[in-house]
């Protein structure tokens, strides 16, 4: 039995997200599927980040046990094509150690939500960005941002259904910029809540527009209380970007 680990994008739209749901196709299903037509194997597969419906990823990390004798770069090639046409792929591939865990050995998890601030709606982007014509303040949102650095309670910022054991986490950086038309929500954490970063983004944005202060932003967080979490950003603008493991 052989362990691999595996970097992948997907494009979320499709899916009911990455994990196996009775409601639908996930990612998971997708890709366990194309592993089962490779090599007649039927494996479970655990992933860093459990990304909601609609959620992309540029870098989710996963695991998979093997039993067929073959090399990294076959297994990549080989589920790759029986992947298709679903729009999900495996960018690099290793042998890992045999007790190697994607989810549990993950130190930092990194994620980009990408708004469009422009009055042109998306053609090209549609589906991949939260559009927002309306001009939104880069500087006022990434200084509110800074007041969600740090160790605290994110009730506020937690779905009501998350299955998280305490609503503590610690969030290691959060930055707001403008990449020519778009605005760049960039937040590292080793762990998130269920929808947390959708729903600080969805927070800031009301910062943009001149509705909040980050003072208000701060003192939303102190209320730990979900009915003073601004509106929540739609899934389609967040994107699983990396995970880091340590040495």
């Amino acid at each position: 039995m052989t362990r691999y680990k595996m970097t992948i994008e997907y494009d979320g739209a499709p899916f009911v997200g990455w994990q196996r749901q009775k409601n639908g196709f996930s990612v998971q299903q997708r890709f366990e599927e194309a592993i089962t037509d490779f090599c007649g194997e039927e494996v479970s597969i655990s992933a860093a980040g459990r990304t909601d419906a609609g959620v992309h990823a540029l870098g989710q990390v996963i695991h998979a046990d093997l039993e067929k004798q073959t090399t990294p770069d076959t297994v990549r090639d080989a589920v790759n094509y029986y992947l298709k046409p679903n729009p999900i792929s495996i960018l690099e591939i290793s042998v890992s150690a045999p007790d190697f865990h994607a989810r549990f050995d993950a130190v930092k998890r990194h994620y980009l939500y990408r708004i469009l601030n422009r009055r042109a709606p998306p053609a090209l982007e549609q589906g991949k960005v939260w559009h927002a014509p309306v001009s939104l303040d880069v500087d006022a949102m990434d200084d509110a941002a800074q007041y969600l650095v740090g160790q605290h309670d994110f009730t506020t910022f937690r779905a009501a259904e998350c299955q998280a054991k305490s609503p503590v986490k610690s969030l290691d950086a959060f930055h707001v910029s403008r990449v020519a038309d778009e605005i760049h929500f960039s937040v590292s954490a080793r762990s998130f809540l269920h929808t947390q970063v959708r729903s600080m983004v969805g927070t800031l944005k009301k910062v943009g527009e001149g509705k909040w202060t980050g003072h208000q932003v701060g003192q939303a967080l102190k209320a730990c209380n979900r009915t003073r979490c601004g509106p929540l950003a739609p899934p389609y603008g967040l994107y699983l970007l990396k995970v880091d493991y340590s040495a």
